[in-house]
């Protein structure tokens, strides 16, 4: 039996638009069985095993933790599934980037797929993926409500062009992103944190942003969209996490607060 598992992700990190994504320790998993009857060749992770091994006569018997349509990455966490354990059943050593070349149309993004690949705080762009850290400089507390958001309406409100200067603004904190997390600075991931390319427009999908930020937690450095939402990821300092996850979980009682951590690994075998 090959039984392997892939994290939760959060991806853009602000301004970081289809480039930066983070793996999250959430984690669903995938039991390969060699007494399978049929697999169901439309499920993701099927579809995604295909493209290195045959999924004929295997069971795949999953385990789902990660929300579904809330801006997790539950759908490049199941695709990385398929990929990792295909991999594994035809003997491949495969990298992240190989995998993520092999997955990429299913998933339409890179962001979150490369994190779920290669784990850790990434950037990705043209296929290739950078991991600039093991670890953010806060710690991710989730507010996931109970609506769903799927990725493509989402997309779907974003302007085909937006002005000069918002994309000046974000360019700006996108820059600042990346020297935040490489250095592992509180100061520049707070400033990093706003931004005008996609989260004013669908902010009105993600009501939670919004409440947020107008009154962040003590202790919070920032929050940001957890891809296309509604799940917002308060960033924490880490002598505060226990406090901000204490205040989010009173103040949004229709929501599950998750305080979570980044994982340093990504999809593999267990």
């Amino acid at each position: 039996m090959i039984h392997v598992r892939a994290p939760a992700t959060t991806a853009n990190l602000g301004a970081g638009f289809d480039c930066a994504g983070a793996a999250l320790e959430l984690w669903n998993e995938l039991e390969l069985g060699e007494d399978g009857g049929g697999a169901d060749s439309g499920h993701l992770a099927v579809r995604a095993f295909s493209r290195l091994a045959s999924p004929d006569g295997f069971r795949f018997t999953f385990t789902e933790r990660i929300p579904r349509a809330r801006g997790l990455g539950s759908s490049a966490a199941t695709i990385a599934l398929g990929l990792v354990a295909a991999a594994a059943v035809a003997g491949r050593a495969a990298d992240a980037e190989e995998l993520l070349a092999l997955g990429l149309d299913l998933e339409g993004h890179p962001d979150n797929l490369a994190a779920a690949l290669a784990g850790g705080v990434c950037l990705t762009w043209e296929g290739r993926i950078m991991r600039i850290a093991d670890d953010a400089p806060g710690v991710p507390i989730a507010v996931v409500p109970r609506e769903q958001v799927e990725t493509h309406a989402a997309r779907a409100a974003l302007p085909e062009t937006i002005p000069h200067q918002d994309a000046v603004f974000s360019v700006a904190r996108a820059a600042l992103l990346g020297a935040a997390v490489a250095s592992g600075s509180t100061e520049l991931f707070a400033a990093a944190a706003d931004d005008r390319l996609h989260e004013p427009y669908r902010a009105p999908q993600a009501p939670v942003l919004a409440a947020v930020r107008e009154r962040l937690p003590d202790g919070a450095l920032a929050a940001t969209l957890s891809g296309s939402g509604p799940t917002v990821i308060v960033w924490a300092r880490r002598e505060a996490a226990a406090t901000c996850t204490a205040e989010l979980t009173e103040r949004f009682p229709d929501a599950d607060v998750l305080q979570l951590s980044i994982s340093p690994t990504g999809a593999g075998q267990l």
